[in-house]
């Protein structure tokens, strides 16, 4: 059994985390891969000898938010916590750990979430170095009341006896709390301590290590063939059209599809940004009217994404065909797209949907003829990878634009007018952002069309009209995301300017909704 999707990045001294469902799990590789160190992510149910082949040097077990002792508890093979590898239990890991070997564990009597200061009980690698009653951060159900034979515990709470619990004989260790997040203070040292004093591995993940090795990788895998890019004039496809560029110059080709759902002048702003920093082909397709045609009458968020999916595929087999045989096609996939096509539950529980995870996407993959230089990074080393290839800052600070466009803004059916009344709303919302010097200060930021009509009143009339909402987040990743504190003031101005300015529109409101449980986009 192949895992779908899965990164094929091959590094040494990787570290292997299975996903167990934590809102969490994410930042584990995060914090991973800022010490130095190469992390990846597999759902608990990839088989055995799928990890064997990657050869990693430690495994981390997730939390998650089952408990162990439920019949449907999420076990990964046995013969995984078999393998002579160092591991690390965290949260749900501990309880996955301590049942695989023998021990107890129960459900508590109040579930313990926030904080907590940790005492060292022996001296042990693994703690070496924390501070004296290091604050840690709890969030669990069960725990541990019995470590398993030839377990012993080096660490406790106030209301976890064993907060920190190892094997006598093997590089075992297990966390009850979780060392990934912020409110752990010491977190990263006890994941210090994991990758270099138990797996014994040395730090050397760096971005330009990580573009040399692409470089090398894209020459190998393409040859003398040719690679087509659908670039979208994002942050992502630009980097990915820079790096391929610099492995095989002008054997790429780049492709933009305008596909009708773009902002506001996008287009020509794509291919003049393109023009003044790039010196490669770019061909400009002009195909809104297919799109729009093909997704009439179309509400259900995942069909959209499938046919504008589909239809990228399409415009770009006929581009290519027309220009000449193209071997390759690439795209700028993040890592966030890959985890989120790929459900720690399986194929059914998928988040969702990404438009270059279709299904003739995925049967390129299948025949090895995708080319995704970007799919083990998130999206702030997207940027990092950009500023070790030489790329300008003004490029790779624009706020994130999902590929889909527009159409997964618009709740319900796309329409000409509702697009012609989004892109206004947006262009207005991102002008004010700069003109006030809040554009920088959010991660990402954006209108959505509403298909809810609400009563107001206008020049003495009532009115039936539409509503648009705002959104701005805080992120580092688009893994997790907070909701953008924009000032009051602010937010009027732009509800103001909506309101008066766009014809169809006659209330705004504000998201404050985080990620989770919300995504940051509405579809």
């Amino acid at each position: 059994m192949q895992i779908p999707n899965k990164p094929s990045l091959q590094v040494e001294n990787l570290i292997v985390i299975l996903d167990f469902g934590s809102q969490y799990t994410q930042l584990i590789a995060r914090k991973i891969r800022e010490l130095h160190y190469y992390a990846e992510i597999y759902p608990y149910h990839t088989p055995v000898d799928e990890i064997t082949k990657l050869k990693p040097a430690g495994l981390i077990l997730s939390g998650g938010p089952s408990s162990i002792y439920e019949e449907a508890a999420p076990r990964p093979q046995k013969s995984i916590l078999d393998l002579q590898l160092p591991v690390l239990g965290i949260c749900y890991g501990m309880q996955l750990l301590t049942d695989h070997f023998g021990g107890k564990v129960e459900a508590s009597l109040k579930r313990e979430y926030g904080k907590a200061n940790l005492a060292v009980k022996k001296e042990d690698p693994f703690l070496e170095g924390l501070n004296i009653d290091s604050q840690v951060w709890m969030s669990h159900g069960d725990k541990v009341t019995e470590p398993a034979l030839n377990f012993e515990t080096i660490a406790t709470t106030g209301s976890s006896p064993h907060a920190v619990i190892r094997h006598s004989e093997k590089p075992v260790y297990a966390v009850q709390f979780h060392p990934e997040v912020q409110h752990t203070t010491d977190g990263q040292i006890l994941l210090e301590n994991f990758c270099s004093k138990i797996c014994n591995i040395k730090p050397g993940w760096t971005m330009d290590n990580f573009a040399k090795s692409k470089i090398e990788e894209i020459r190998k895998t393409t040859g003398s063939e040719k690679v087509i890019l659908g670039l979208s004039g994002g942050v992502d496809s630009m980097v990915t059209a820079k790096l391929i560029h610099d492995a095989i110059g002008d054997s790429l080709t780049c492709v933009y599809v305008d596909n009708g759902l773009m902002r506001l002048n996008e287009t020509n702003a794509v291919v003049e940004r393109f023009g003044q920093f790039f010196d490669i082909d770019l061909k400009v397709v002009d195909a809104g009217q297919r799109f729009l045609t093909e997704l009439k009458g179309v509400t259900d968020p995942e069909k959209k994404r499938k046919i504008i999916g589909k239809l990228f595929v399409e415009e770009f087999s006929r581009v290519s065909h027309e220009i000449g045989y193209h071997e390759y096609l690439a795209q700028g996939t993040l890592y966030t797209d890959v985890i989120e096509s790929v459900s720690v539950k399986g194929p059914s529980d998928t988040i969702k949907s990404h438009h270059n995870r279709v299904q003739e996407i995925l049967e390129l993959l299948e025949a090895g003829k995708v080319i995704e230089p970007l799919k083990e990074l998130f999206k702030d080393e997207v940027r990092e990878l950009g500023l070790a290839l030489g790329m300008p800052r003004e490029l790779l600070f624009r706020h994130p634009f999902p590929g889909p466009g527009l159409a997964i803004r618009i709740i319900g059916e796309i329409t000409k007018e509702r697009l012609d009344i989004l892109r206004k709303a947006d262009s207005i919302f991102l002008e004010e952002l700069k003109r006030t010097g809040n554009y920088d200060k959010v991660w990402q930021a954006f209108a959505v069309f509403l298909p809810v009509q609400s009563v107001g009143v206008m020049g003495d009339k009532r009115t039936y009209e539409n509503v648009i909402a705002l959104r701005s987040v805080e992120s580092t990743d688009g893994m997790t995301a907070d909701f953008g504190r924009l000032p009051f003031d602010f937010l009027g101005l732009v509800s103001s300017r909506i309101i008066n300015e766009i014809s169809g529109i006659n209330r705004v409101v504000y998201d404050i909704s985080s990620k989770p449980p919300a995504t940051i986009e509405w579809e």
